[in-house]
């Protein structure tokens, strides 16, 4: 009998375990922990998005400071932002142009769309039309500039 009372023993041992309504309690919390936590999250990417397209700006800005500084002039609007990448061929021609240019790729905005640059009256504009990736908006939607 003494062997039998051991057997029982180790059974109810290797028995004791999650059992499938406290792994549905579980999942129902998590269930609920993740329903609070993703809308904040959410909110949190569009800003971090637009604090990413605010950076990108500044970055491409003293990229053309720079290349104002070699050449005396920024790029004309028709040759755009891809004259930090390669040397314009149209007027106005750099003649001091950096060997290799100023930057190997033009970035896209964080939304896939690329930076619209404008020479205003010889300064640079630079805007990304944000998540709608359409001219104006408002809210979450605003364009950003390198004005703002």
């Amino acid at each position: 009998m003494n062997t039998e009372n051991k057997n029982r023993k180790i059974f109810v041992r290797r028995r004791s375990g999650f059992t499938l309504i406290e792994i549905m309690v579980v999942v129902v919390i998590l269930g609920l922990l993740a329903a609070l936590v993703v809308p904040n999250i959410g909110s949190n990417v569009s800003e971090a998005q637009r604090t990413a397209a605010r950076t990108q700006i500044g970055q491409l800005e003293q990229t053309l400071q720079m290349y104002h500084l070699h050449n005396g002039f920024y790029p004309s609007t028709q040759q755009g932002l891809e004259a930090l990448v390669t040397a314009p061929t149209t007027s106005p021609v750099p003649r001091r142009y950096q060997q290799g240019g100023y930057m190997k790729k033009v970035p896209e905005d964080p939304w896939g769309n690329p930076y619209v640059y404008r020479n205003q009256n010889g300064q640079p504009l630079i805007i990304s039309y944000g998540p709608d990736g359409e001219e104006g908006g408002e809210g979450v939607n605003a364009d950003i500039t390198n004005n703002d």
